[in-house]
Formats: C-alpha cells, sequence, structure tokens
C-alpha cells in the first residue's frame, strides 16, 4: 500500500506573513516533524496568486494581498523548506483554495495500488478542508485522513469547525 502526503500551503504569508497566526506559528514544528518521518509520496501545495489579486474574486472578499508568486510570503516556512530538503516531493501550485489537480496527479502516482492520503497544513477551514473534500469525492473508497496536531485554521472556532465537518463527511481527523 502507498501512503501519501499532502503539505498544503504552509507559506511564509500563512505562518508568520501577511495573514499568519500565533496558531499557525505553533504547528510548524509538528508539521515538519511529521514531513521527516514520512515514508511515501508527498505533495506540497502552494496558495499562488499574482500581482492583480486584488482585482481577482477572492481578493475582492479577502483584501490582503498573500502569496503573490515570486514573493517571499510565497515561499515554504523555513522549517518545512528544510524538512522537506532531502525529499522527493510533487509542486502543487493551485490559484484557489481547492487542487483540481491534485486527484489527478494523486491517480498518476499511485497506478493500479491500494493507497491512503493523510493532510497537513494551512489553514485548516479554508485549504486543507478543501483538499481534503476533493480528494475524498474522488477516493470515496480510500482512506483521507487530516491530522490535527499539523494544521491551524484562521481562528480555533473555524479549525474545530472545519475539523468537525470533515469528520461528517468519513475523513478520519487524527492527531487531537
Amino acid at each position: 500500500m502507498k501512503h501519501l502526503l499532502v503539505v498544503v500551503d504552509i507559506q511564509k504569508d500563512f505562518v508568520d506573513g501577511a495573514l499568519g497566526t500565533a496558531e499557525a506559528v505553533a504547528i510548524v514544528e509538528n508539521a515538519a516533524k511529521k514531513i521527516r518521518e514520512f515514508d511515501g509520496e508527498i505533495f506540497v501545495t502552494y496558495d499562488t496568486h499574482f500581482e492583480n489579486y486584488m482585482e481577482t474574486a477572492e481578493g475582492a472578499k479577502l483584501p490582503v494581498p498573500h502569496c503573490i508568486k515570486g514573493t517571499e510570503g510565497w515561499e515554504l516556512n523555513a522549517d518545512i523548506a528544510d524538512a522537506l530538503a532531502n525529499k522527493k516531493y510533487t509542486v502543487v501550485e493551485k490559484i484557489t483554495f481547492g487542487s483540481t489537480e491534485l486527484p489527478e496527479l494523486v491517480k498518476k502516482a499511485v497506478g493500479d495500488e491500494d493507497f491512503d492520503v493523510t493532510l497537513i497544513g494551512l489553514c485548516t477551514d479554508i485549504c486543507v478542508v478543501s483538499n481534503a473534500l476533493i480528494l475524498k469525492a474522488n477516493f470515496p473508497e480510500k482512506e483521507v485522513y487530516v491530522d490535527a496536531a499539523c494544521c491551524a485554521g484562521v481562528t480555533v472556532d473555524t479549525h474545530n469547525a472545519a475539523l468537525a465537518t470533515m469528520k461528517m463527511c468519513q475523513i478520519n481527523v487524527i492527531g487531537e
């Protein structure tokens, strides 16, 4: 059986940059440890925006420029980048909350083999839940896990709400 890890958007702007939180800073050590100890295929998503961010639908609803490709805020958190340094991984740039490309990359990586997938990252209540639900919708018979100890939401309440939503959708929440 193949084990897959999806590291969702642990970028500087979400940790301690434009949209950073103390909760996001607090999960970095756990996430880096999980990456270092993980033996399997890794996918790393990057929230990716461009100079025209404020002109987009997301920019109108969240008028805080962040994760602009080519800026320091778009880069991975240094501890996460260090944990990934000796690992082979697939980068997935996404321009919205969930990646429709991710299931295709997973299918390509696993072929006909059985697999499970674990997600970690930021923000639990936006991009983690979006990608977890996309993966579960594409692979309803596979086990999808979210490690709560390696995730943080915009707020503690919305983090917990997202975990509850994922549990209701038969996603396994671990690390609580």
